[in-house]
């Protein structure tokens, strides 16, 4: 098969379009057609190198994938060869205390495609049954791949983790990300006034049309001047942060009493402080959040699948043009999810 392997980490140049062999799929596995594989921040990670991380070389990235499967291990009960699914992009030992608690996102043996094993970066990928979810047919195969992952870290930081009720303030930071474009949706799904951070006017215009009620330009604007400005100097019940230490401080200072921060990233630094006589003053929560459960993936895809959350395609690139894939999410140039397609 053809894949877009890294022999090494580095920049985009590490990544060679190539012949590789062909997956070979476990009692328990099925082995999908790979149609389109959405790109998200853990490529560009995983191919720079991540300190104190070791991945087996050659590795294919490629966390989001969808297509066809055509094959299914002779211990597979539920899925059948032909069906149109997405994979989970998460995958557990399934046989812990906390993945028979439903907390798989917990388990010690949680990864990823693309992380800890081959990804969607090629033709064909072996993955275990039961991360293989059937789509409906009028579902694309590029809007399949946009879903899962972003929908379901969405979810997770916004119901599990900041337990967001109907009609609170949010304010979600940089929208043109896909955490950031499928958090606007869920939080106006419930009816929360919406305050979206993005760069430009042209993605603050996409924001917009995402639901946002208010939108502000986090490259020209204080973000949480502004905010209190829209929320009469209270601040917002919730702030979803994933950028890090460019905004961390300003979603800090964007909080209402008692309010909730919940983060899921990192992008441009780790290195954040807290004055905690705000915090326990305050009375804030700052809360970490990773992934989602397998429950809540399904959960928040039965709103995919209805038409109420959408996933927003920025651009398509055949695998072949995968360098200039990671170089357009690698510059910020994107809203919502770039795709590749083999």
């Amino acid at each position: 098969m053809r894949a877009a392997r890294i022999h090494q980490h580095g920049s985009p140049e590490v990544l060679v379009y190539e012949d590789a062999p062909e997956p070979k799929i476990k009692a328990n596995e099925v082995l999908v057609r790979v149609r389109a594989c959405a790109l998200n921040h853990l490529d560009l990670f995983v191919r720079a190198g991540i300190p104190g991380m070791k991945f087996a070389m050659p590795h294919i990235l490629g966390s989001d994938i969808a297509g066809e499967i055509v094959e299914t291990g002779e211990l597979c009960e539920r899925a059948k060869a032909g069906w149109r699914v997405l994979l989970s992009p998460g995958m557990s030992c399934r046989q812990c205390a906390q993945c028979l608690s439903g907390n798989d996102n917990l388990c010690r043996r949680y990864t990823l495609f693309g992380y800890a094993r081959d990804g969607g970066n090629c033709e064909l990928v072996a993955a275990p049954e039961y991360t293989a979810v059937q789509i409906p047919d009028h579902l694309g195969f590029p809007e399949a791949a946009a879903a899962p992952l972003v929908f379901l870290t969405a979810w997770h930081m916004l119901m599990a983790r900041a337990k967001l009720q109907p009609g609170e303030d949010v304010l979600v930071l940089a929208a043109g990300s896909g955490v950031g474009m499928a958090a606007i949706q869920i939080a106006r799904l419930f009816h929360c006034r919406v305050i979206a951070t993005a760069g430009g006017e042209g993605k603050l215009a996409r924001a917009r049309e995402l639901g946002a009620d208010h939108a502000i330009d986090h490259y020209r604007q204080d973000i949480s001047a502004e905010v209190r400005k829209l929320t009469g100097k209270r601040g917002v019940d919730v702030v979803v942060e994933h950028t890090g230490s460019a905004t961390w401080a300003k979603s800090l200072e964007s909080l209402a009493p008692g309010g909730r921060l919940v983060t899921c990233g990192a992008t441009t630094g780790f290195d954040v402080q807290i004055d905690l006589r705000y915090l326990f003053s305050k009375q804030w929560s700052v809360l970490g959040s990773f992934m989602g459960t397998m429950g809540e993936l399904h959960q928040v895809l039965q709103y995919v699948f209805g038409g109420q959350l959408k996933p927003v395609i920025d651009q398509v690139y055949p695998l072949e043009e995968i360098r200039a894939a990671h170089e357009r999410l690698e510059k910020k140039e994107q809203f919502g999810k770039v795709v590749v397609m083999p």
